[in-house]
């Protein structure tokens, strides 16, 4: 005797895909979502027409100064003559300050990040633990780590930094951007597909040959985005610089391991300042000035970080 079997019916599969289907092809549009995108660009236009009106006051004023000085602005001491002053001092601390951010913090915040995305492991309490107070340490204000720096750099380090010097300065900020280079190599190595890690195990590699010669040229433009934006809050950060003991009045020499000052410092100086009776020129354009040396130390590493990115891009296409 035959039992009756019960047809299989895809009734339910047919009204859902009807459902899909009409969301897809349907004319009614989603309001809240035009609405969420409409002010997403309000906010981006009005970010860039401030920055185009900073950017715009800050070269108006600056233009006169730089046209009538030239190079003799950039290698000339500070001084308190707007018409004779320089930014050489400056710029020599500031140039410290990012080397000593590229050589230290860098290298530890990729290779931390590196640790705790191939290596650790992310079901450990003290990993957990240590990527909760890296997120934590990523808002704290710079001026907390301007405190440290002075207490740890300047004075328990003093024989080793020499105390309030470009050094220590750099160190501070080396500790200030690490959680920022930690967060942004963590998120860029953590978007390589597991598919280039597969294939590389596959073929009898180790875990330090995949994440050398696969995971990490595969994250480089990632990793290179977080360099640039820690590089670049590192030489225009003041407050800590204020803190750790910068110089803001006359500077007899520039040395790595005596007074220094930095192009953020000489800028609050300046602004403050009232013009001197019968001087062509005045301190505020003189921060103008000032301002556009720091953007143009800015820009050229990012361009360079641009060009490295291009060219890991490229192989990374290529392979």
């Amino acid at each position: 005797m035959m039992s009756k079997t019960t047809p299989i019916t895809s009734a339910p599969s047919a009204d859902r895909t009807g459902s899909v289907r009409v969301d897809l092809t349907s004319s009614k549009r989603d309001v809240a979502g035009v609405v969420m995108l409409v002010m997403l660009l309000v906010c981006m236009l009005l970010t860039l027409g401030i920055l185009t009106a900073l950017l715009a006051q800050v070269f108006g004023e600056a233009t006169p100064l730089l046209a009538e000085r030239g190079t003799g602005f950039v290698t000339s001491p500070i001084g308190s003559d707007p018409d004779k002053l320089g930014v050489w001092s400056g710029l020599y601390g500031s140039v410290v300050i990012g080397l000593t951010v590229a050589i230290v913090a860098i290298p530890l915040g990729v290779a931390a990040a590196i640790y705790l995305e191939e290596y650790a492991s992310t079901n450990s309490r003290v990993t957990r633990t240590i990527m909760v107070n890296i997120r934590n340490l990523a808002g704290v204000p710079a001026v907390i780590y301007g405190v440290l720096g002075f207490i740890i750099f300047t004075q328990w380090l003093a024989p080793l930094t020499g105390g309030k010097s470009a050094i220590a300065a750099g160190l501070t900020m080396s500790v200030l951007v690490l959680p920022i280079v930690v967060i942004t190599a963590m998120e860029s190595i953590r978007a390589v597909p597991r598919g280039i890690r597969d294939a590389g195990y596959g073929v009898g590699a180790s875990r330090w040959e995949v994440t050398r010669d696969h995971v990490v040229p595969y994250a480089a433009p990632g990793i290179l985005t977080g360099i640039v934006l820690s590089i670049a809050r590192a030489l225009g950060e003041a407050a800590p610089l204020i803190i750790i003991g910068a110089v803001t009045g006359l500077l007899p020499e520039t040395t790595l391991t005596g007074f220094f000052t930095a192009l953020p410092i000489l800028i609050y100086q300046w602004t403050g300042r009232s013009q001197p009776p019968g001087s062509e020129f005045s301190f505020t354009e003189s921060a103008a000035a000032a301002g556009v040396v720091l953007l143009v130390i800015v820009f050229t590493f990012n361009v360079v970080a641009i060009l490295l990115r291009q060219r890991f891009e490229r192989r990374r296409a290529g392979a």
